[in-house]
């Protein structure tokens, strides 16, 4: 479990970079799954452009990083999760962050406010900020 602080309006941002270097590292983006808790991210809003049985077998072929709704009711598994917190409050976060700890394999990374994410795993690798 890694955190990696970042103000909520920037938390989309660092989860990009979070995953640059995960993939960058030699993780393969079939390995991915990227939730964030408040606004969808841009690339989820960009694939269900193309509509919504496209944008779940993209799941099921893993082929690629997949992203989601913290909230979605599927079932959802893969190696690594990246939560985004980047809105809603401290019990949207907190439910967000147990839920994606189930759905990680290896590793759960959350970006997001100091405030509102330090609380929720003390125990948490805090990366030295760049």
């Amino acid at each position: 479990m890694q955190l990696v602080p970042s103000s909520s309006q920037d938390a989309v941002e660092c989860a990009d970079e979070t995953v640059d270097r995960l993939l960058e590292s030699g993780r393969r983006p079939g390995d991915i799954l990227v939730l964030t808790v408040g606004d969808s991210h841009p690339w989820q809003q960009h694939e269900l452009s193309f509509g919504e049985e496209r944008y779940w077998a993209q799941l099921t072929e893993g082929d690629d990083v997949f992203y989601a709704d913290a909230a979605t009711t599927r079932p959802l598994q893969r190696e690594v999760v990246v939560l985004v917190v980047n809105a809603g409050g401290a019990n949207r976060a907190r439910q967000a962050a147990s839920k994606a700890a189930g759905m990680a394999g290896a590793l759960l990374v959350v970006c997001g406010g100091n405030d509102a994410v330090s609380p929720l795993f003390p125990t948490a690798d805090r990366p030295v900020p760049a």
